[in-house]
């Protein structure tokens, strides 16, 4: 039963890698989101719903492949994601981790979020995505690699951010009631100090909704990738103690 690990915005699979370098595993898949870092499926219009139902393909192939459930951990829009599929189809997961993503009906937006869903603003926020000044932007805010972020940012990506983030404005009140119905094991790992959803009460509510163990990581939102052995210890301690 491989673990699977599905990254966030403005991200690739490749923000994992030194997580997975420092797993005692090696049934470990990477998932590649269709516009960030990897092609779009044909007619793929990257709305939430639509990448949510790309995972579900993706994690039964791979449960038939191996012959059994996955382990789903995921971060930012990962981690989002992770829990809407996750609490929604235990036929194919065997538990799930869920890091810095907010799905609260009570949560409101980030700023950056709200200008993505701003027609004509959010078309000029992504145009200036990319390159140095971002790099340097990312950089102060705790980004594990600004300069490899920046470089992977492409037009199919902003495009890609514009539309998900667009089909989204409503994303706790649509998801919530699933994440609500979770049947399987679950942890949450959030950063002390994310600006964008904050561990209290966001991290905090989820993990009460779920029934599952809190792990806070110091730092700001990428923090889990600053702090790679913590993020492995509590991964593995959460892993080894399944049935």
């Amino acid at each position: 039963m491989p673990a699977v690990f599905v990254h966030g915005v403005p991200d690739t699979a490749a923000l994992w890698d030194p997580i997975i370098a420092r797993l005692a595993r090696d049934d470990v898949v990477e998932l590649r989101l269709p516009g960030f870092g990897a092609p779009l499926p044909p007619g793929f219009t990257c709305t939430k719903e639509e990448y949510a139902a790309w995972i579900v393909e993706q994690l039964h192939a791979i449960a038939a492949e191996h012959g059994g459930p996955v382990d789903l951990v995921g971060h930012d829009w990962g981690g989002v994601l992770v829990q809407y599929v996750g609490s929604g189809n235990p036929e194919v997961v065997r538990s799930w981790a869920a890091a810095d993503g907010p799905v609260d009906d009570e949560y409101v937006w980030h700023d950056t979020a709200q200008l993505f869903q701003t027609p004509e603003v959010g078309e000029q926020i992504v145009a200036a995505m990319g390159g140095d000044g971002f790099a340097e932007g990312i950089d102060a805010i705790g980004h594990p690699d600004p300069t490899g972020c920046a470089a992977g940012i492409d037009d199919a990506m902003r495009d890609a951010i514009l539309r998900l983030y667009r089909s989204a404005v409503r994303v706790g009140a649509e998801w919530q009631p699933t994440v609500e119905r979770n049947q399987r094991p679950a942890l949450v790992l959030w950063a002390t100090d994310d600006v964008f959803a904050p561990a209290d009460p966001i991290g905090r509510r989820l993990a009460a909704r779920v029934d599952a163990e809190l792990v806070l990581i110091p730092g700001g939102h990428w923090a889990l990738f600053l702090h790679p052995d913590q993020t492995v210890s509590a991964l593995e301690s959460f892993w080894s103690a399944l049935p």
